[in-house]
């Protein structure tokens, strides 16, 4: 009875606890609208450009006067016993003049704002290529492991005939042996790809934020011709100019400069006197003791306006305006480096693409002649023309040519998307 009931116990708690399981079935594109509205990263980048936001316009009001009132009433004993008294008041005050801080303030969260912006682009930007990295992964490995199995039947069909010619003296033994030894060995490659494989979509899952034990399909596009990847390539020139106009890094340190600037303007505004008004009404409420009440409503009234004039601070203006100034020579020299780095990039991302695309060619040609080659061998090895070890020789330089095709196809996928990538454009298969 206790068993019975521990086993329930279990059960019950088992059934709490246990997570349902979700189905997902993505395109390259389902994959990174899935990333971008769950990930937690950058949500918080997110969640960052909106305090910039909420401070932009924080400060945009820093124009306009603001108004307080005061209400207080005071208890007092004398010799009279003890009595009350109350006021209230209103005040107001207003920066008219301030180095022009104000208007820099402004100007400085609005461009902290649009930097957020462009740092989320480039997180952005980063997130898509891992996934099209992880993605086209698993596109490989999937193709690979078709293929593979496709080989594998291919091996235990020799295999049971080199046992049927074994046991009719046809073949050697060490024939027999060759033939059982290229059988094991493309089973373990089909289950090393499969292993690959689903550690290369776990790898993925992370990088959407979906739970592991989520079950993700992913839908192949049509790679069977990957002309147009090449054929739709623009020149080289073209390619840096979108480049520069889109990159997050150079809008990045672009606003550097701009915030670099603001700061060398506020610094100096520390030299000029900053100006200030204020305005305050207020009356008594109500006054009374042991003998007496009384109202007094005659209102008192103050208007005036304030100056500060900074005349010697021991040399600190003059060093934060040095230092500003300091700050803004390196953000230049910061956007320079980063324009270099750029066309850098983009040239050697499109060099890349070239390259990827003549390897994608030739391992496309090898691996069609191995594998004409390769289905004549078989033949010919089934009547005898050949020996076994010409055989699995020339099945494994067609398994070789086949790898890498299958590698420099998607490779010329994965270069081109990023060409694509720093050019601004959206990325889909």
């Amino acid at each position: 009875m206790k068993r019975h009931l521990i086993f329930a116990f279990v059960f019950l708690c088992g059934s709490l606890f246990a997570q349902e399981t979700k189905s997902y079935q993505f395109t390259l594109e389902d994959c990174i609208r899935f990333a971008f509205a769950n990930s937690n990263e950058r949500k918080s980048m997110e969640l960052s450009g909106e305090t910039q936001q909420v401070s932009y316009e924080q400060s945009k009001r820093q124009r306009l006067p603001n108004l307080s009132a005061s209400v207080g009433e005071n208890f007092s004993n004398n010799a009279n016993g003890w009595s009350a008294s109350g006021n209230v008041g209103l005040g107001s005050s207003v920066v008219i003049y301030q180095g022009g801080n104000i208007r820099n303030t402004i100007e400085q969260n609005h461009i902290n704002m649009e930097r957020t912006n462009a740092q989320l682009e480039k997180y952005d930007d980063q997130m898509v290529m891992q996934i099209l990295q992880s993605f086209l992964t698993v596109l490989g490995n999937d193709e690979l492991l078709k293929y593979q199995t496709e080989v594998l039947k291919t091996s235990k069909e020799q295999f049971n005939q080199g046992q049927v010619k074994y046991n009719v003296g046809s073949i050697l033994e060490s024939d027999l042996l060759l033939l059982e030894a290229q059988y094991y060995s493309d089973s373990n490659n089909v289950v090393d790809t499969r292993i690959d494989r689903n550690n290369n979509l776990l790898a993925l899952k992370v990088l959407l934020s979906m739970d592991p034990m989520d079950e993700l399909q992913i839908v192949s596009p049509n790679t069977d011709d990957l002309e147009d990847l090449f054929t739709s390539l623009p020149s080289q020139e073209n390619a840096i100019e979108l480049a520069m106009d889109y990159m997050p890094d150079l809008k990045m340190s672009d606003y550097d400069i701009q915030l670099a600037q603001k700061s060398v303007d506020m610094a100096r505004g520390s030299y000029f006197p900053s100006i200030n008004a204020n305005a305050n009404v207020g009356m008594g409420i109500l006054s009374f003791n042991r003998n007496e009440t009384q109202w007094y409503n005659t209102p008192s009234e103050s208007v005036g306006v304030s100056m500060s004039i900074p005349i010697y601070s021991r040399g600190a203006t003059k060093a934060n305006v040095k230092k500003s100034q300091i700050a803004l020579q390196q953000a230049q020299l910061d956007y320079d480096q980063s324009v270099l780095n750029v066309r850098q990039t983009v040239v050697q991302s499109y060099q890349d693409v070239v390259s990827a695309y003549n390897s994608y060619k030739v391992s496309e040609k090898k691996e069609n002649a191995y594998s004409k080659s390769f289905d004549a061998y078989n033949l010919q090895y089934q009547y005898g023309k050949i020996t076994t070890v010409e055989l699995l020789q020339q099945q494994n330089n067609y398994l070789n040519a086949l790898n890498g095709y299958i590698q420099n196809k998607y490779s010329l996928v994965m270069k081109r998307k990023i060409l694509d990538i720093y050019m601004g454009k959206e990325i889909n298969l």
